[in-house]
């Protein structure tokens, strides 16, 4: 029987080679559903590989912060994951469907820091005075888990089932926003796909964005100047198909766009 360090190893293996377009079953072979630390162990032995061969980390993703993506995966608390530079699609840029296996779409407010944020116990004041401006946000989430059969651990082993996110361009600073009441509609070919509401993402963006910094400080990690945070999901995510225009509306923050392969 392998012990837990070499399952863990074994199991990021095989989710980084799935990126090639193979899926893999549950990794219930190598961790319990509800197992945690074991599941960001993964994670991190991914994020680590990664970072040795050259990508650069960016930022953090929240996950699994509105209830709906919660019920439509079957979990119950938020999740995070780490972006890295080459998963950053320009706004209104073209995604090529080779480099996703299942994706979906969801639309999210994003926040770029100004400063660290090295505390564990980090409040929305603390997020506000850190954050530099806020932006409309898509998250292309993927999985490289045989059908999106994902429990929680698979999800945060799966690097929180990431894959790309796009930024608006319309910077605005957190003072002149309301992020709780601030509307979401994301439309795919034209049509209303997702509705969602700020007061969605764990009950407001910089309640999740203050979750995150407190989590990783509490990992010995923390949020970075610089560092870019998709605060999480308004709505329901919506499931791609090549050829979608993907267009985000955001209260306040403007829009942000793009297209799964040409139409």
């Amino acid at each position: 029987m392998l012990v837990n360090e070499e399952r863990y190893k074994v199991a990021a293996e095989k989710l980084r080679d799935a990126y090639g377009g193979e899926t893999v079953a549950p990794l219930r072979d190598f961790l319990p559903p509800t197992d945690v630390e074991g599941a960001y162990a993964i994670q991190a032995i991914n994020s680590k590989f990664w970072s040795n061969s050259g990508r650069r980390i960016v930022g953090r993703k929240v996950g699994l912060t509105a209830k709906a993506v919660q019920q439509q995966l079957g979990v119950d608390r938020p999740d995070f994951g780490v972006l890295f530079d080459d998963m950053r699609l320009a706004n209104g840029g073209i995604l090529d469907p080779k480099k996703c296996i299942q994706p979906k779409a969801e639309a999210e407010v994003a926040i770029v820091l100004k400063s660290d944020i090295r505390s564990e116990t980090v409040t929305r004041s603390d997020v506000l005075k850190a954050a530099d401006y806020a932006v409309a946000a898509l998250e292309i989430v993927d999985s490289r888990i045989s059908d999106w059969k994902i429990s929680f651990a698979d999800t945060v082993a799966d690097n929180g089932s990431s894959a790309f996110f796009v930024l608006g361009e319309t910077k605005k600073k957190l003072d002149d926003l309301d992020l709780y009441t601030c509307g979401m509609v994301m439309e795919i070919n034209g049509q209303i796909a997702s509705l969602g509401a700020g007061a969605a993402c764990l009950g407001h963006p910089l309640e999740a964005a203050a979750w995150l910094a407190s989590t990783l400080a509490a990992q010995g990690d923390h949020l970075k100047a610089g560092d870019v945070v998709l605060t999480g999901a308004l709505g329901p995510m919506v499931a791609l198909a090549p050829g979608d225009e993907v267009v985000a509306r955001v209260g306040g923050l403007g829009t942000c766009q793009f297209s799964y392969g040409k139409g």
